[in-house]
């Protein structure tokens, strides 16, 4: 809960084990916080956008859903609260973001996020958000046996600061095998995808939340997809795009039902 007694995030509670989250579908950023950002900031353009909509199948299916009110701006779920690097060597952006993916600034001179405020961010927004997700996770295990976790990103299709060129369309990150069993990652990878293009473990191993959560040696299995924007929006809008969502959602569809196949037998 924020200061306010607000809930900063949505729990959909489902009726299977799988839980899908969405740390970076939240859009929006506390007043105090706009106030010091600068116009592009407010825009929140690296917003993984629609997530909820393009997974919106998902409910009536019964899957957990989990997702922020507030922007990875704000602090980013999906990164370790102690500073570690996910990504040594890259050019990362931080537990609370400094820049944009396009490195322009995000606040305004002087009102970059101090250690005081950093800290206020964690137990304000990253804590409530992780303390959910391992409950439900938790409570998953123990009502089923098992507990799979998807969790659902996208990014343009090209962001010279992390990649080269053009990215594939599904990127999936099991931290190099160790977030969940062999088994499952190999249903994934057997999927037909086409026309679109597949890799694993590539420039997207999984993020934190992925890293953290995903023991399967207690039978909680973790994986992260990393989605092209181009696959479902107008790039480099953020416009949903229709007629593109509607190609790319039966591919979703079959992956989630591989999902729900790995968590109930």
């Amino acid at each position: 809960m924020s200061e306010a007694g607000e809930l900063t995030y949505t729990l959909v509670k489902g009726r299977i084990p799988l839980l899908i989250s969405m740390p970076h579908n939240g859009e929006a950023l506390p007043e105090y916080i706009a106030n010091d950002m600068t116009k592009q900031g407010k825009q929140v353009s690296d917003t993984d956008w629609h997530k909820d909509k393009l997974y919106a199948f998902a409910k009536a299916l019964g899957a957990y859903i989990i997702m922020p009110k507030y922007s990875r701006y704000v602090i980013d779920l999906n990164r370790d609260p102690e500073g570690v690097d996910l990504y040594p060597g890259a050019n990362s952006t931080e537990l609370c973001p400094t820049t944009a993916f396009d490195l322009s600034p995000l606040y305004l001179e002087g009102k970059t996020p101090n250690e005081a405020e950093i800290s206020h961010r964690i137990s304000t927004y990253w804590q409530p958000y992780h303390q959910a997700l391992k409950t439900t996770l938790n409570a998953m295990q123990v009502e089923f046996g098992k507990a799979v976790l998807l969790e659902a990103h996208s990014i343009l299709s090209e962001v010279p600061r992390f990649f080269e060129g053009q990215l594939p369309d599904f990127n999936f990150g099991t931290a190099n095998g160790t977030s969940c069993a062999p088994e499952l990652l190999t249903a994934l990878q057997q999927l037909d995808y086409s026309p679109y293009s597949m890799i694993s473990n590539g420039r997207f191993k999984g993020g934190f939340i992925t890293r953290a959560y995903g023991q399967p040696e207690k039978n909680i299995h973790a994986v992260q997809l990393e989605l092209s924007q181009r696959t479902y929006m107008s790039e480099p809008s953020s416009e949903y795009n229709e007629a593109l969502a509607a190609e790319v959602i039966p591919k979703l569809e079959q992956l989630v039902h591989t999902l729900i196949h790995f968590s109930e037998h």
